[in-house]
């Protein structure tokens, strides 16, 4: 049987990039698209049917009975932040299927059928609206608005879901889907140092704290960096360095609040041009969703003052916005009763990042394993996890199926 580590060595050259480091793996560009061809290979060769719906979604069913409705349902996703590490979201996929892989081995009879499923756009970093494809399948992101996102390159979503072989005429709500989702566990890398300072490889997740992402576009004279003098200037850079730094402030004055400014695009960007407007994306969190409002509009009033004193203009417009998502109670005590067996006193953890289990918990019970990153990185080529912990991982989310079928 393979380990979790075996299975993702198969994919460690998928997507590296050369000028970051780590991994690129854009929704729907090659490196993502093959690594959607693997997770088909593999499940196939566990037996598992595979098939694709409207929204891009991948199922991998091991069908159990008569009926997909109310399945259980584990999984993750595949794509990349810019530059990210080996783990985040290959780690809960590579689990499931040697979860799998761990359940016949026992000779589990399943009372229901199971799927492994990987959701599109999870990070966002291509089109720009985290769990994108979560968010389509329950209905709370506009097709039409979906189809229109451009990539950085000027791609619509539309054309690009094309090219994976999407009909993208059927985005949208799915109550098949929907109706299939019987209780959701994702595995996921720990993206903190919760549990390398608790010395345990797994945890529970119970909160996945309300964040949302903004863009601030700052518009001003665009105009040559040699005959404009300094006094003469509406320079948008300018105002934008100053609106950076007010973010953090803001968010430094409120207990348990993070924002970001992770990503700017000036316009036009060439070296000897003063910018006629520069663009950049907010990342706003906070435990409570009127905090989280707040924040934002205290760094957008700071951003129209800074513009106003610079000669510039800011509009301020939300790309995406989750609330704070407390998961399932039920189905927390169930893992919790689960883990006994292995790993007795496994902690529970909240999680400052986003999750497709977040989104899906709007339509069924959803719940978390979080396996021991020791480095307390991610989003960064240096998250890591030993092959120990993943292992320890897979063990951990064939204990909770097993009970959950």
């Amino acid at each position: 049987m393979q380990t979790v580590s075996s299975v993702l060595d198969s994919i460690s050259d998928v997507g590296r990039d050369a000028s970051r480091g780590g991994y690129s793996r854009g929704v729907y560009t090659g490196a993502e698209s093959s690594l959607r061809e693997w997770f088909s290979a593999e499940a196939a060769a566990r037996g598992l049917s595979v098939e694709t719906d409207r929204n891009g979604i991948l199922w991998a069913w091991w069908d159990a009975t008569d009926s997909r409705d109310g399945a259980l349902v584990t999984g993750s996703h595949l794509d990349s932040v810019p530059g990210g590490g080996a783990y985040d979201g290959p780690l809960g996929v590579a689990s499931a299927l040697v979860a799998v892989d761990l359940l016949r081995e026992r000779g589990v009879q399943p009372n229901r059928s199971l799927a492994v499923a990987v959701f599109p756009e999870e990070e966002g970093s291509r089109f720009g609206v985290s769990c994108l494809g979560s968010r389509l399948l329950t209905g709370t992101l506009d097709p039409d608005q979906v189809r229109s996102l451009k990539d950085s390159d000027g791609i619509t979503f539309a054309d690009a879901a094309r090219s994976a072989g999407i009909d993208v005429s059927h985005l949208g709500r799915d109550e098949d889907a929907i109706r299939r989702i019987g209780d959701f566990v994702e595995l996921h890398v720990e993206q903190g140092r919760g549990l390398i300072d608790l010395d345990a490889p797994v945890a529970i997740g119970s909160t996945m704290l309300g964040h949302g992402r903004w863009r601030l576009s700052i518009t001003g004279q665009g105009n040559h960096a040699g005959t404009t003098l300094m006094t003469d200037r509406a320079d948008p850079m300018i105002a934008a360095a100053q609106v950076v730094l007010a973010a953090r402030t803001v968010a430094a004055e409120q207990d348990g609040a993070r924002a970001t400014v992770g990503r700017i695009q000036p316009v036009p960007g060439g070296t000897n041009v003063i910018a006629s407007r520069v663009d950049l994306w907010l990342d706003v969190r906070h435990e409570e969703d009127a905090v989280t409002a707040s924040l934002i509009e205290k760094i957008h009033g700071r951003a129209q003052k800074i513009c106003a004193f610079e000669g510039c203009r800011a509009t301020l417009t939300e790309e995406s916005r989750s609330g704070t998502v407390h998961f399932d109670g039920a189905l927390q005590r169930t893992l919790g009763n689960a883990l006994k067996r292995s790993f007795p006193g496994a902690p529970t953890l909240p999680t400052g990042a986003g999750h497709d289990a977040g989104i899906l918990g709007t339509i069924a019970p959803t719940a978390m394993l979080f396996v021991r990153n020791p480095t307390g990185i991610s989003h960064s080529p240096e998250e890591f996890v030993e092959r120990e912990d993943a292992d320890a991982g897979a063990t951990a989310l064939a204990d909770v199926l097993e009970d959950l079928l």
